[in-house]
């Protein structure tokens, strides 16, 4: 398969182009607006309001007809289980936001469930505000026997949002299979050195050990139970138990071998020790390991850097919370690239399918492809597409065609079109990121509140490298030229350097006119596209131009959004992850015009 990157419902993505039993890892952290008051996502609604929706930056889901509709389809199509179940949870919480969200995510998670191959597994990032809820959801879809663990994952450092409860610091992480066949082979932690100090106080020539016990809880009838060498478990209540760290010392791993021939080989090994008092044990040297195997808390914890045991690591740091890291990209419900690698290294092998249906900015499927798995992204806004589309150059040199494919961009002036009667705000999106410029949010319940702009783009000019912007204006519906003096009123309040038009129709030629009267911006450092340091102030192009390779001419700019740092491809031990190389863009120097020339 090729990685592939999704625009588009994920529900429409899943059932109509992911193949049944294809996908080995499924993680979803699906955006839901737990800062709201209870009282608001618990509001009955009357279904009037505008259609559930999936904004960058933005978790809204409202309970309208769109929401009615996927219940009935639920109801009427699903197995009887899932029915019963949603039916009785929009009755007991009643027709709201929470409800809207949960009916939404029932329709996703049985498609999930299918595209799981038998051996797959599934990992749901929430919080705790609809944690419980969705449990009950994949309970039923999964079946109770197939959860796993609910992991618990520290979001952030203190929280001040004590006054009517504790302070809020952690998510949920759901884990569940599709079959009791599954892959699953966590990493390590180091161990504490308190840890290491009141318990490893013995050395041989293996190294460092403790003693631990050759029995478990619990009277068996067989061998395991009877006495050897004058101990008998029977009577502490115990059986003979050879631990699994003990297997790979006995021939075959001690397949064919009793309990008393394992103890035997092992004795004569020299992994014995025989108790110095009456009444005791025999017990068996526990040497140092690798580590702690992941548990089901992951907690960093500042200011322990030192506590571990041979690592110069704080608690947890592999799975840190974002604060101030060169990671961070300003995304608001960015993850730490971390917390992926511990789920794909555990749960998937090199080659698997690691799918991401709400893809955000990426974190997910940069992950698996640092960690050389293949991946499926997916994302309902041309915002996180083009931030996806700009971590992957930064971060592996990928670009699409290159690496991977998007798939659901429009790719010609009619696919434009049908974008722009079907959503002008993420056709405003995509044709802003065809010039890669920073998008500015647009809500539709806030009209008008771009003032005019819809992207922006920054380059640096002169001696001191003081920023400029490009002011980036796109039209979907009929132009005029009106349009082009409101652009000349926006670069004059915004004290712009450049502003650009992007239209679907043609530009008329009193547009082309009132454009041109607009006069150049004169750069101290850029040449301009005749060499005279000259930029036109204000320029038109038609998507045909954009998409037929006629762009703008703007002096150069770093980078589109902060870049993310770059990474080699390679396979790395659980919870290792190798410095990334530095992406920082170097600006020309100040030339002389002879210089400027020759560049």
């Amino acid at each position: 398969m090729e990685n592939t990157l999704y625009f588009g419902d994920n529900l429409d993505i899943l059932r109509h182009k992911i193949p049944t039993a294809s996908v080995d890892l499924v993680y979803l952290d699906p955006p839901f607006n737990s800062n709201a008051d209870y009282n608001v996502l618990f509001k009955d609604q009357s279904g009037q309001l505008s259609p559930a929706q999936i904004q960058a930056f933005t978790d809204t889901w409202h309970w309208s007809d769109a929401a009615e509709r996927a219940r009935e389809e639920v109801l009427t199509r699903a197995a009887p289980g899932i029915a019963s179940m949603l039916d009785a949870m929009v009755y007991f919480i009643g027709r709201n936001d929470l409800t809207a969200y949960l009916v939404m995510m029932t329709q996703r998670l049985i498609e999930l469930h299918r595209v799981l191959k038998p051996t797959g597994s599934l990992y749901l990032h929430c919080d705790p505000t609809a944690s419980h809820y969705l449990k009950i959801v994949l309970d039923t879809i999964f079946g109770p026997e197939h959860f796993r663990s609910e992991i618990i994952w520290r979001r952030t450092n203190t929280h001040n949002k004590t006054t009517r409860q504790y302070g809020p610091i952690h998510d949920t992480i759901l884990f569940y299979t599709k079959s009791d066949d599954f892959t699953f082979h966590p990493g390590v932690r180091p161990y504490t050195r308190a840890y290491i100090g009141d318990r490893f106080k013995y050395q041989d020539g293996h190294g460092i050990f403790q003693t631990n016990y050759l029995t478990g809880p619990g009277i068996r009838h067989g061998e395991s139970g009877e006495a050897w060498r004058g101990f008998n478990p029977t009577e502490a209540g115990r059986h003979w138990a050879v631990p699994k760290s003990l297997r790979p010392f006995l021939p075959n791993d001690g397949a064919g071998m009793s309990s008393h021939e394992q103890l035997e080989a092992l004795n004569e090994l020299g992994y014995i020790v025989f108790p110095k008092k009456v009444g005791g044990q025999p017990m068996y040297k526990q040497y140092l390991g690798d580590g702690v195997p992941y548990q089901d808390v992951w907690a960093y914890q500042p200011n322990t850097r030192g506590v571990l045991y041979g690592s110069d690591e704080c608690i947890d740091e592999d799975v840190k919370y974002l604060e101030g890291e060169p990671e961070k990209l300003g995304y608001e419900t960015q993850k730490p690239i971390g917390l992926l690698a511990r789920i794909i290294e555990t749960s998937s092998d090199s080659g698997d399918v690691v799918l991401d249906p709400f893809c955000g900015c990426g974190t997910a499927i940069c992950a698996a492809q640092k960690l050389d798995r293949q991946w499926i992204g997916i994302d309902i806004t041309h915002l996180a597409v083009s931030l996806m589309k700009s971590r992957l150059k930064s971060m592996f040199d990928l670009e699409p065609n290159h690496g991977y494919v998007v798939d659901g961009e429009p790719r010609d002036v009619s696919g434009a079109q049908q974008l722009a009667l079907l959503n002008r705000y993420q056709f405003q999106y995509w044709a802003v990121s065809l010039l890669e410029a920073v998008p500015q949010e647009q809500h539709e319940q806030k009209k008008g509140a771009d003032k005019g702009i819809d992207g922006v783009i920054s380059f640096l000019d002169g001696s001191n490298r003081r920023r400029e912007t490009v002011i980036v204006q796109v039209k979907s519906g009929h132009v005029t030229s009106s349009h082009i003096r409101d652009l000349k009123g926006v670069l004059e309040r915004e004290k712009a350097a450049l502003g650009l038009y992007i239209c679907l129709e043609k530009p008329t030629r009193d547009m082309l006119e009132e454009a041109a009267s607009a006069g150049f911006y004169t750069s101290d450092l850029w040449p301009g596209p005749k060499r005279d340091h000259r930029w036109p102030r204000i320029q038109i192009r038609t998507i045909e131009d954009l998409l037929n390779g006629r762009n703008f001419e703007i002096p150069p700019r770093p980078v589109q959004f902060k870049p993310a740092e770059r990474v080699s491809v390679q396979p790395t031990m659980p919870g290792l992850w190798s410095m990334p190389e530095s992406t920082v863009v170097d600006l020309p120097e100040l030339l002389d015009e002879e210089e400027q020339e020759e560049e």
